[in-house]
């Protein structure tokens, strides 16, 4: 989990949160948790969010 957390740029306790959750993919084996690499750049490239292109104002700058 740590290093799930340090590639989402997160803490351990988010990365729980999330297979609590069942927002996210995983595999038990046993007591221990797995996240698939693929699993982790789906989660980023599902919640990535494109920057809003700033619209230019129709009216010019007020003198």
């Amino acid at each position: 989990m740590a290093e799930a957390a340090e590639r989402l740029g997160t803490g351990e306790r988010f990365i729980r949160r999330l297979i609590a959750e069942r927002r996210i993919a995983f595999v038990k084996v046993g007591r221990h948790v797995r996240i698939a690499d693929s699993v982790l750049a789906a989660y980023i490239e599902a919640n990535t969010v494109e920057p809003a292109r700033r619209m230019r104002s129709r009216y010019g700058k007020a003198a």
